[in-house]
This record gives C-alpha cells, sequence and structure tokens, in this order.
C-alpha cells in the first residue's frame, strides 16, 4: 500500500468503503471503537484518512479493559451540575448594572432577541455535540478532524477561567470570615489600614445644593468632605488588595488571603475528584442555596427605605438606548458570559447524559432558569442600592457598581447600615461563596474530562483521575500566586479582560457554528440529534447555526476590534505596553489553536498536490461515532430509537 498522502493524527482506523459501505468508524470519548449498522451519511472514516483496513464484524466489540463512561446517577445531576455552573456571580453583579446602564427594562428587548438568535442555539449545540459523542471539549470535535484545534481552543480558555475566577471566592470567603466580628472591620475608621482621610458617615446632601460651602461635620468642611474615603474602600483598597502602584510592583504575598485561596482550592478539589458522581450530589445544595439567599435578602430589601426607587431605577426603560449599538453589545457579551459559552464545560457535562436524553428540552429550560436568575438578582440588588442612596442622600448612580465594586464595595456598605449587620454580612458573602464554588468546580470537571479523554482506557492507571485533578489544581494555585500579591488585582485584572473576554468566547462560537454546520451539516447534526431525542428540533436551530448566529459573533467580535481600549484601572491606572502585550498573549493562545491546528494537519502532509487537496477534503468531511447505551442493564443500539430510520450499510470493525 502507498503512503498515505496526509499523515495527520486522526488516521487511527479505517473504514471499507465501498457502494454500500460508506460509515465511519471513530473512537469516542473513551477510547472505545464502535461500529455501526445505520444510516451514515458521506465522509471517510472519522478516525482519519489512509488507515489499512482489516478484517471487520459487523458488531460492536467493545475494547476489553476500557472503563464504560460514567453516566449521571439522575438526570436532575445533570440540570443542577449546569445551573450550578452557568447560574454564576455575573448573573448577580453584571447583569443588574449593564440592565440599569442600557436603558433598564429596555435592555431586556436585545437581551432576550440575542438570548434567542445565539446563546440560546450555541447552548444547546455544545451539550448536545457532548451527549452525541460522549466525549470532552478535545475528542468531541472528531466530528471535523481538521479543525480539532477548537478543543484546544477551549481547553485553554476554560483552564484560564479557572485560574483567575477562584480569586473572587478567596476574596468571598476572606469577607465571610471577617463577617464573625461584633463590629465589620470595613464599617469603622480606627483600624490600622486606615488613612486620616477615612470618613465613617457622609452629609453630601447639603454640600452639592451649593448653599451651605461653609457648613462642617465634625471638624471637616464640605471641601474636605469630597475628598474622604469610605472605609469600606480603605479596607477593600488597603487591607484586603494592599494595592500597589501597578503591574511592575509585585510587591509582598497577603498571607490571609493565600490561606483563603489555598482553602477554596481544597474544596474545589474534593467536590471534582471522584467525579460526576459525588459532583452530580454537590451541586443540590451549592445550586439551590444562592436562591434561598436571593429570596431571603429580596424580603429584607423591599423593606428598606429607598428600595422603591432603586427598583424603578433599574427597571424603567429609556427607549432612547435601543438606537445605540453598545447596548446591543453589552446585550451580546453578556448572554455569551452567562450561558458559559465556548468553554467546552457544557460539552463536559453533555458527555455524561445518557444517550436518548432530552437535551432540546434541557437547553430551553436551563436558559430560561439562567436569564430568570439574571433578571430576578436585579430586584435584590437594586432594592439594597437604593437603601444606600436613600441613607447617603446620593443619586443612584453614584452607588451602583459592576464588576468586584458592586460585591466588596457597595454591598459590605449596604449591610453596616442594617440591623445586625455581621449577620447580613455572612449570609451574603456565603451566598457569594457557594455562587462561585459551583461555577468552579464544574469549569474544573470540565478541564480533566477533556485531558482525560485524550488517554483512553488502555493508560489505565489506579488514581489516575484524582492525580489528574490535584495536578490541575496545584498548576492553578501556583499562577494565583501572582494575584494574592500586593499587584494582584492588575494580574486579575489581566487574565479578566483578555484570557477568556468576549472576544475569545465569540470567536470560539464563530467556529463553532461553522464547523458543525457547513463542515458536520447542520442537516446531519440534526439527524443525529433526532436519533438521540426521538424527533428533529424545530429547524430555526438549524437556520442559526448555518446563518444568524455567526453572523451574531462575528459582528460583536468585530466591534470590539475595532472599538479597543487599553485597559486600566479605576479608569486612572493605564497598563504598560507590555502587560498590553501579555495580555494578547493570553487571549491569542486560544484564538490561534483553530488556525495553527489546521496548518500544522497541513504541515504533514505529504505527496502529489493532488493527493494533498483530496486527503484534506476526506480529513474534514464530517465523521461518525457509535454509541451502545445501557438500559436495564441490556445493550441497547441507539439506532431503533428512530422507527423510520433503516440501515443503509455495515461498517465493521476489526
Amino acid at each position: 500500500m502507498e503512503k498515505p498522502a496526509f499523515e495527520t493524527d486522526c488516521c487511527a482506523v479505517n473504514v471499507v468503503l465501498g457502494e454500500e459501505k460508506k460509515g465511519h468508524l471513530i473512537p469516542n470519548g473513551n477510547g472505545h471503537q464502535a461500529g455501526v449498522n445505520g444510516s451514515l451519511i458521506g465522509g471517510t472514516d472519522g478516525a482519519g484518512c489512509g488507515a489499512t483496513p482489516g478484517t471487520m464484524s459487523s458488531v460492536e466489540k467493545p475494547v476489553p479493559g476500557y472503563p464504560e463512561r460514567e453516566q449521571w446517577t439522575r438526570q436532575m445531576d445533570f440540570i443542577m451540575s449546569c445551573v450550578g455552573f452557568a447560574v454564576g456571580l455575573g448573573n448577580v453583579w453584571r447583569f443588574p448594572y449593564l440592565c440599569y446602564k442600557n436603558g433598564g427594562g429596555v435592555f431586556l428587548i436585545p437581551y432576550l432577541i440575542i438570548g434567542v438568535v445565539g446563546g440560546i442555539p450555541i447552548f444547546f449545540l455544545e451539550i448536545a455535540l457532548g451527549q452525541f459523542m460522549k466525549a470532552g471539549s478535545i475528542n468531541v470535535w472528531n466530528i471535523a478532524p481538521l479543525f480539532k484545534g477548537l478543543g484546544y481552543a477551549s481547553m485553554v480558555i476554560v483552564f484560564f477561567c479557572n485560574t483567575y475566577y477562584i480569586m473572587v471566592l478567596a476574596w468571598a470567603f476572606y469577607y465571610f470570615i471577617k463577617s464573625f466580628n461584633a463590629t465589620l472591620p470595613w464599617s469603622t475608621c480606627d483600624n490600622p489600614w486606615n488613612t486620616p482621610s477615612c470618613i465613617e458617615i457622609f452629609h453630601h446632601e447639603d454640600c452639592l445644593n451649593g448653599t451651605i460651602g461653609n457648613t462642617t461635620y465634625g471638624n471637616m468642611t464640605c471641601e474636605e468632605l469630597a475628598d474622604g474615603r469610605s472605609p469600606i474602600i480603605e479596607f477593600w483598597e488597603n487591607k484586603v488588595l494592599n494595592i500597589s502602584q501597578g503591574l511592575d510592583y509585585p510587591g509582598s504575598i497577603n498571607w490571609e488571603l493565600l490561606l483563603c485561596l489555598a482553602a477554596v482550592w481544597v474544596m474545589v478539589y474534593f467536590c471534582v475528584w471522584k467525579g460526576v458522581k459525588s459532583t452530580g450530589k454537590i451541586v443540590y445544595f451549592t445550586a439551590t442555596f444562592p436562591y434561598v439567599v436571593l429570596i431571603i435578602l429580596l424580603v429584607r430589601g423591599v423593606t428598606l427605605p429607598g428600595a422603591y426607587d432603586g427598583i424603578m431605577y433599574y427597571i424603567k426603560p429609556d427607549w432612547s438606548k435601543l438606537g445605540e449599538a453598545q447596548v446591543w453589545i453589552d446585550a451580546g457579551t453578556q448572554i455569551f458570559f452567562s450561558y458559559a459559552i465556548g468553554l467546552g464545560a457544557l460539552t463536559a457535562l453533555g458527555s455524561y447524559n445518557r444517550f436518548n436524553n432530552d437535551c432540546y428540552k434541557d437547553a430551553f429550560m436551563l436558559a430560561l432558569i439562567n436569564s430568570g436568575t439574571s433578571f430576578f438578582a436585579g430586584f435584590v440588588v437594586f432594592a439594597i442600592l437604593g437603601f444606600m442612596a436613600n441613607e447617603q442622600g446620593v443619586d443612584i448612580s453614584q452607588v451602583a457598581e459592576t464588576g468586584p465594586g458592586l460585591a466588596f464595595i457597595a454591598y459590605p456598605k449596604a449591610v453596616t447600615l442594617m440591623p445586625m449587620p455581621p449577620v447580613w454580612a455572612a449570609l451574603f458573602f456565603f451566598m457569594l461563596l457557594v455562587l462561585g464554588l459551583d461555577s468552579q468546580f464544574v469549569g474544573v470537571e470540565g478541564f480533566v474530562t477533556g485531558i482525560l479523554d485524550l488517554f483512553p482506557g488502555k493508560y489505565y492507571m489506579r488514581y489516575k483521575r484524582e492525580i489528574s485533578v490535584a495536578i490541575c489544581c496545584l498548576m492553578c494555585f501556583i499562577i494565583d500566586l501572582s494575584m494574592v500579591t500586593q499587584g494582584g488585582m492588575y494580574v486579575f485584572q489581566l487574565f479578566d479582560y483578555y484570557s477568556a473576554s468576549g472576544m475569545t468566547l465569540l470567536w470560539q462560537a464563530f467556529w463553532e457554528c461553522i464547523v458543525v454546520s457547513w463542515v458536520y451539516g447542520a442537516d446531519r447534526f440534526m439527524d443525529d440529534i433526532a436519533r438521540m431525542i426521538g424527533y428533529r428540533p424545530f429547524p430555526w436551530m438549524k437556520w442559526c447555526w448555518s446563518f444568524i448566529t455567526p453572523c451574531v459573533c462575528i459582528g460583536i467580535f468585530l466591534f470590539h476590534l475595532f472599538n479597543y481600549k487599553p485597559l486600566t484601572y479605576n479608569n486612572t491606572y493605564v497598563y504598560p505596553w507590555w502587560g498590553e502585550v501579555i495580555g494578547w498573549c493570553m487571549a491569542l493562545m486560544s484564538m490561534l489553536c483553530i488556525p495553527v491546528s489546521v496548518l500544522y494537519k497541513l504541515c504533514r502532509a505529504t505527496g502529489t498536490f493532488k493527493e494533498v487537496s483530496i486527503n484534506i477534503i476526506l480529513c474534514s468531511l464530517p465523521t461518525w461515532v457509535a454509541h451502545r447505551v445501557r438500559e436495564g442493564g441490556k445493550d441497547v443500539n441507539h439506532e431503533g430509537k428512530i422507527g423510520t430510520w433503516k440501515p443503509q450499510l455495515t461498517v465493521d470493525t476489526m
């Protein structure tokens, strides 16, 4: 046999091609090689091009010693895990801020439109792809081996996300511990970290009207009050962060914060180390407890003076905002952030589903829960902010902030104004910790799943999973050491702005749609979904994957690119040029995975131009995988799921 012209890692097994034999044979997520009796449409063998044919049998023969892929103990475990992962801190602090910033209730119009044309279709695509391929974020792209870089790109993004996201949990844990004091440390100005300009009570209402300019409060004039600093801000910047002058001044390590970080990583490890059997149980608490706290906080919030004004400020529509491009861009990026698209974790979670699970209904239900949580959290947040504005005598726009400022500045201030502040502080920060914890350990689960899928059952080693999780957590912890220094906030913001930014997620989502729709084939994927769930989804999904969603993704991506602004901290500190370079390197590490993997396969090609061209086409054509599911202790071929589907060919395994 002549040497194949296109030697790539996809050339693992071969398919007998003939007039009636055009099926596919590829390893599934666990490395099983499975045969197919069914309607397999077009293409070459999924594993590759030009491997040696062998003797075949039409009955699937699992390779001895290969473990069966884990499955959720019950389907509700999957639902709760997705809720825990997708519903995170962004729903609580980012959505309410964007809503009031972009026209209040009118922001829901672009938010819902982009959710329907962009968020839900890709959310469904990732879950269905993982469920069909029974693989994590890398091996799932065996459906189009030439574009397997998509899997590596998602692994890079989720690794970066796991690395910096946990810092928010460390901060929340730190505040939670500090809440167990009779007097909250951020409520007074008599602490070692406070400066002479620290002011506990502001009376801006008299100073702002300009009629009592010489009035003094205590021993300070209005001019001095204007330069005063809240003890909450000083606690955050001087005690928690102990922030330095800039990125090039890392300073010393905050040992208290380091211990909190280590404690959170230990919690994450023991949530993940045993796989979905343990994760599926833990999420029942971590996914539901935040809702209990949000309801308690809402009931308390609406009884506070000024709460009504805050809520009206949140939902009052400003129809003129609909004509601004930035409103639509904010809606799009929020959808992609809050739905956790492009990280590969949804694919990993879906891979543990039963083959015939109705993931179509699951996707709509989970999207509704996600968006509903965001909207509901807005009422909680702005009831509190309305109370703060009322107490301080200022406009609500002066107390509404986004990002860590809302969680670690605005709300700590609010609890100091409530009766029994330590109780409300402990409740809020414990909710914040739990809310982020399930997102964190599901992200780690998605990363570890992708790694383990690269080493099938023949590489079996006792405690392989436990060791892999430990190595992953340790690597992230070592990188996190740079974020518990005095310059740690600058490093954290660098990761947040570039490594898992809107541009990287939009780029990833765009290529996912293109590969599934135009390489694998949207109609073919719809057929595969029908084989799983028993009916074809509404054609709207296919239209979105093929045309609408890619246009939305690339449109928002280009807007971000053309309107790029250098990163700053607090709108004052401008990052140095080398900091920008580091940030762009982190962004490109994931974005370049897709073109680089394609070029790598092309560079490995040998033979004549004609041979290379043919084999490139063959290796980029869709592949197919056969799964057998266990029901009632008996193996059942999923092909029998659709009664009208008749086998057309036979593919045999060696």
